[in-house]
């Protein structure tokens, strides 16, 4: 039927059905995150024999992957969970340089952003002073 989503779950918890379901849907979207930690911060390439340098790794990792979270929820403020590699080439890998040309008063940042993006770009750092609801952002693993 149109408009219903179903879906089958086989588990040996002795609770209610609706417990059940609000138990497992907390964690639905972990399989997605541990893959994006595997392409996008490098997991997948460690090749590490021992349990704690590979648990210092993943540390530093998740950190990491926090902050690029909160930083597309705050600053993107997009339906689309866009990876890493995809916000590395839209916005964190931008030529610049430092213009300190004796006619401007103080250092001027220029950044090398294409006429067309450069209002889309502009909006994104506005966005990044107002106040965002982080209770609303993706619970992580």
């Amino acid at each position: 039927m149109q408009g219903w989503r179903y879906g089958a779950m086989l588990t040996d918890l002795q609770l209610p059905a609706l417990e059940v379901w609000r138990l497992y849907r907390g964690r639905a979207d972990c399989e997605n995150r541990i893959k994006e930690l595997k392409a996008d911060f490098g997991l997948s390439s460690f090749v590490l024999r021992d349990f704690w340098v590979m648990e210092a790794a993943l540390g530093v990792a998740m950190p990491a992957y926090n902050l690029m979270s909160v930083f597309r929820h705050a600053v993107m403020r997009q339906k689309v969970h866009h990876t890493l590699s995809t916000l590395h080439h839209q916005v964190l890998a931008v030529g610049a340089l430092w213009d300190d040309d004796a006619r401007n008063v103080k250092p001027v940042l220029r950044l090398a952003v294409a006429r067309k993006r450069r209002p889309w770009f502009e909006g994104l750092w506005g966005n990044a002073g107002e106040p965002v609801d982080l209770s609303r952002a993706r619970a992580h693993c």
